[in-house]
């Protein structure tokens, strides 16, 4: 091909050596023939071991316990607040909603709230939508607050 003219799509060729046949083993002596890459005599040799197969030794996945019982992925789980937590950190009453116990970090956000009866009270508390205990509710209650679950 001369310097001056153009190259075209069929002058294209690839490089030397770029292109190889691929190796077809297990065709004859002449050709990776024999043992085609499977190395001497033996179980792999012959074709094929399951993975996970151990030899007629009782496998891992038999040996291994079963998995047991059941969860149930509708299980609603409260975050729970003593009532002792509730006069530390609100010591003037008033009402209270799951959002100001989230802002004064006492839960966490985005799950169920319940309140408990462990602790003291003497201030009312106006819970709205927290759930309570039924002692909880009652040592509220005797403190002049409410407790509402909507």
């Amino acid at each position: 091909m001369a310097d001056n003219e153009i190259l075209q799509m069929h002058d294209l060729k690839p490089a030397p050596g770029a292109n190889r046949d691929r190796i077809r083993v297990g065709r004859g002596e002449g050709s990776k023939g024999k043992t085609a890459g499977r190395g001497a005599k033996g179980q792999t040799k012959r074709y094929h071991v399951r993975p996970g197969f151990e030899g007629g030794q009782l496998p891992l996945y038999m040996r291994l316990p079963k998995l047991r019982g059941f969860k149930n992925p509708f299980k609603v789980e409260f975050q729970v607040v003593n009532i002792a937590k509730l006069a530390e950190v609100f010591p003037q009453g008033g009402e209270i909603t799951a959002a100001d116990l989230v802002a004064k970090g006492v839960v966490r956000n985005n799950a169920p709230v319940k309140v408990l009866g462990e602790g003291e009270t003497t201030v009312a508390f106006t819970l709205k939508g927290v759930k309570a205990s039924a002692s909880a509710k009652a040592k509220i209650e005797a403190a002049g607050g409410s407790v509402s679950e909507d």
